[in-house]
């Protein structure tokens, strides 16, 4: 653990978790308060599965309420938007926050994200190359001296209206989840930052290397690729009472019991302590940005939570709190 360490927050975007505690607009308080408290970026999800604020509109509002926080998507779905004008909204959001945008990108869920992509009228088939592509396209669109036509296995235009330019050259980071062997080959040759959640710490150092061998055989720069971390956590007494609140919230959210869900994901739960601790197993094994999904489900509870959870930076950022 060491000053480079960074600490994010991700904000609760789903109509259930603000109805009732001042409506959406109460997000654009909770971000501002996360940033007095020290937190280091704000995160939002992307998902047509349930009512929710659309994240890049809730970014662009963020960027008028905050000054110094990064700004991310964790993650957003590119297929479910048209890519050209996804460009322009995403250059804008980073123009209005001075650059502080990074987007991470995802192509969903098997079993889960189908009727999204439905919904879209966007296939589900090759959906990893649309994903990349969306990317590239993306990043042409933003270098103001980018070819006009841009010819993909999946994505063609001919003729290509001029981009709006970001704040920075290039553009805004984009960071990738993911951790099977192709998310992590993808991820070394074509982005800049790694953002999974792997439910044992064990298993991020070896994948960290897979990213990093990944990115050397492309030709790239060893810190090429940020290495970030997305984890559930939640203040509880203990452990035990930890795991049982958890186990609601993912019932609630997933339909599925806690046993279920930390096969998958990364969830953490008890004293502030025990959650720096496991967290600190994460940063031994080269997470340099952890972004806290808050495992609560109402308001009220989210914004408690994030002040017990503004004692986890001075530990994890390697000073005394």
């Amino acid at each position: 653990m060491t000053d480079e360490m960074r600490v994010g927050v991700v904000l609760p975007t789903g109509a259930a978790q603000w109805d009732g505690a001042g409506g959406p607009r109460g997000l654009l308080g909770l971000g501002a308060r996360a940033e007095e408290l020290g937190f280091d970026s704000l995160w939002v999800g992307d998902t047509l599965l349930k009512p929710m604020i659309e994240p890049v509109t809730l970014l662009g509002a963020l960027a008028a309420r905050t000054e110094r926080v990064t700004l991310g998507t964790a993650a957003l779905l590119p297929a479910f938007r048209r890519p050209v004008q996804t460009a322009q909204a995403l250059a804008s959001v980073d123009l209005l926050s001075g650059g502080r945008l990074v987007v991470t990108v995802g192509a969903g869920f098997p079993n889960r994200s189908e009727r999204e992509y439905a919904a879209s009228g966007v296939p589900w088939q090759r959906r990893f190359a649309r994903l990349d592509e969306t990317v590239a396209l993306w990043r042409q669109l933003w270098d103001p001296a980018g070819p006009s036509a841009f010819h993909g296995k999946v994505l063609h235009f001919d003729d290509l209206p001029g981009g709006l330019a970001p704040y920075r050259a290039g553009g805004p980071p984009v960071w990738l989840g993911g951790a099977t062997p192709a998310a992590l080959a993808r991820t070394g040759r074509l982005y800049d930052g790694w953002l999974p959640y792997p439910p044992d710490h064990r298993a991020y150092g070896p994948g960290l290397a897979d990213v990093r061998r990944a990115a050397a055989g492309a030709g790239r720069q060893g810190g090429a690729v940020a290495p970030a971390l997305y984890a559930t956590v939640l203040i509880a007494p203990d452990p035990a009472a930890g795991r049982e609140a958890l186990d609601i919230y993912t019932r609630t959210t997933y339909g599925v019991p806690l046993e279920v869900a930390e096969t998958i994901q990364c969830l953490i739960a008890g004293p502030v302590e025990h959650i720096a601790r496991e967290l600190g197993r994460y940063a031994e094994q080269g997470a340099r940005h952890l972004v806290c999904r808050i495992g609560a489900l109402d308001a009220a509870a989210q914004a408690e939570q994030l002040e017990g959870l503004a004692a986890l930076l001075p530990v994890l950022r390697g000073r005394p709190g």
